[in-house]
This record gives C-alpha cells, sequence and structure tokens, in this order.
C-alpha cells in the first residue's frame, strides 16, 4: 500500500474566514432590513444566519476530517466533510421555505419601503463581502478537493444571487410603487436557494455511498497501467473512491508464475508509486496474483 496526502490542518481557518464574512453580513443586512421592511432583504438576513450556522459546522467537520487514522478510524475521518455539507444543504432548503413563508405573508399584506437608496447600498456592500469570500473558499476547495469548503462557498455565492435579487426587487419597488415585486422577488429567490441546497445535498449522500472517483482519475489509472498490460501483465479488480479529499484506489496485478515474490513486489511498488504522483491525496492498495493460477481469475467481484 502507497499513501500521499496533504495536510488538512490547514482547512479549518478557512471556516474561520467564513464565521468572520457572516458576522459581518448579518449586520449589515440586518441594518438594510430595518430601515427599509423589505421582506426581501429580510430573508437575505435570514440565509445570512444559515451561513454562520453552516460555517460552525464546516469549522467543526474540518477540525474532526483533519484527524489523523486511528484503530477505530483506520481509513481516516475525511468522511466528515460529508456530514457538514449534508447538514449545510438542508439549512439552506430550511431557509429557502421560510423566505417563502415571509414572503407569500407580504403579499398578503403589503407594506410600504422606506429608506430604499440606503438599504440597497448597504445590502450591496454585504454582496460583495460575501462574493470576495465565497471566491477564495472555492478556490480553496478546489485545490485541497475539500466538499466543506466547496459547499461553503456555493452557499456562499448563492447569498450573493439572493443579495442581487433583492436589490433588484426593491429597486423595481422604488421605480414602480409596485409593492408586490418585493415578495415575487423574494420568492424567486426561495427558488433559486433551494436548487443549490439540493445539489449540495445530492453531492453529500453521493460521497457517503462511496462513489467512483471522476471519470478522468480512473482514465489516468487506466493509462497508468496499460504500458504493464501490453508486457503480459494484466490487471484486474480496479476499483476507486472518494472520501473527502482522500482518493483510494485498489486492484488485483497479475503476474507470469516463474516471478519471485521480490520481483512481483518491485512492479508494485513502481505502479502504486506512478497513481500517487498522478493524483494528489491518494491511497492505493494492490494485490499481487498469479497469471496461471485459474482462482486468480475468480475474485474479480467485490463479494468473492
Amino acid at each position: 500500500m502507497t499513501s500521499h496526502t496533504t495536510n488538512r490542518s490547514s482547512l479549518a481557518r478557512y471556516a474561520w474566514l467564513s464565521i468572520a464574512a457572516a458576522i459581518i453580513t448579518i449586520v449589515l443586512k440586518a441594518i438594510a432590513y430595518l430601515v427599509t421592511g423589505s421582506v426581501g432583504m429580510l430573508s437575505d438576513v435570514m440565509e445570512s444566519f444559515v451561513n454562520l450556522a453552516a460555517a460552525l459546522i464546516a469549522l467543526a467537520m474540518l477540525t474532526i476530517a483533519a484527524r489523523p487514522a486511528d484503530e477505530n478510524h483506520a481509513y481516516g475521518h475525511s468522511k466528515a466533510e460529508y456530514f457538514s455539507s449534508g447538514v449545510e444543504g438542508t439549512l439552506i432548503l430550511i431557509a429557502a421555505i421560510s423566505i417563502g413563508v415571509a414572503a407569500v405573508h407580504r403579499l398578503i399584506i403589503p407594506r410600504q419601503l422606506e429608506q430604499i437608496g440606503l438599504g440597497m447600498g448597504v445590502s450591496i456592500a454585504a454582496a460583495l463581502v460575501n462574493l470576495m469570500v465565497a471566491l477564495f473558499l472555492l478556490r480553496a476547495g478546489r485545490q485541497y478537493r475539500s466538499i466543506t469548503l466547496e459547499a461553503n462557498a456555493k452557499h456562499l455565492l448563492t447569498d450573493v444571487w439572493t443579495s442581487a435579487g433583492v436589490v433588484v426587487g426593491v429597486g423595481a419597488v422604488a421605480l414602480t410603487g409596485r409593492l408586490w415585486l418585493d415578495p415575487v422577488v423574494a420568492l424567486m429567490v426561495a427558488a433559486n436557494i433551494v436548487w443549490s441546497g439540493g445539489r449540495i445535498v445530492y453531492k453529500s449522500v453521493s460521497g457517503l455511498m462511496d462513489t467512483a472517483l471522476p471519470a478522468e482519475d480512473r482514465d489516468t489509472v487506466r493509462k497508468i497501467l496499460e504500458p504493464y498490460m501490453q508486457k503480459g501483465v494484466e490487471c484486474h479488480a480496479i476499483r476507486t473512491r472518494q472520501s473527502g479529499m482522500r482518493r483510494f484506489v485498489s486492484l488485483h496485478v497479475l503476474v507470469p508464475g516463474g516471478w519471485t515474490v521480490h520481483e512481483g513486489h518491485c512492479m508494485l511498488e513502481i505502479i502504486e508509486t506512478s497513481i500517487c504522483q498522478a493524483l494528489p491525496n491518494v491511497t492505493v492498495f494492490t494485490h499481487l496474483e498469479s497469471i496461471d493460477d485459474p482462482a486468480s481469475w475468480k475474485d474479480t467481484e467485490l463479494d468473492r
């Protein structure tokens, strides 16, 4: 077995950045709601509270995921990230429902908006804070293959779109005087949030179900094995899975029966090292078998 991983202990600092951004935007958006009375801006405040809760959960899960493997968790703790993104997606869906309820109430009972210019300015400032932090987190999430950071970043980007929609809705009310535009925009924002939350939950569930590595990663593994398979060596039972930022690859390598154990072992070391160099944060398991033994061809299934 060969393993190549990146130190994850530094990822928690990104969660602290998300927490700070959530607190700042809560304050700014609360001011915008209080001065305007817009239900759209109220929905924006509610989503920022969800952002704060999600960031706190992300901090806890990233801390757990960074723990090294132990006797009870031999494959590490990286799957903790999927719980974080799953909870975050669920919180997004709850926020969308709350926004929808508030918007329907405002449709039934309209309310005149006040100090629209000031409210819009403060809301735009909050959106810019979220946008900068979201882009930073998204880049870090893709770099470290952290589903928690990616989910947090996409959540913040959803919040940016929420703020943009709210500003458009409030501006439309100011220009036309039609109060119903404010709750209608809030309902549209809620629908967009549902879509985003649903995608995050789906990705989290896929990770918990041990989904295989992306097709491009699997192709990389096959290309590494091809030169050996052209020299009388066979490979089968190739399995991959993603666990947070950690990848796992396992395979059986069948060599001529006349090879010594040392010869076979040396080749496996080269194969494992090549895969680790091509795919960062991967743990490779190989099993050496004789190509001349019929039993070697009967263990390709998960349940032998």
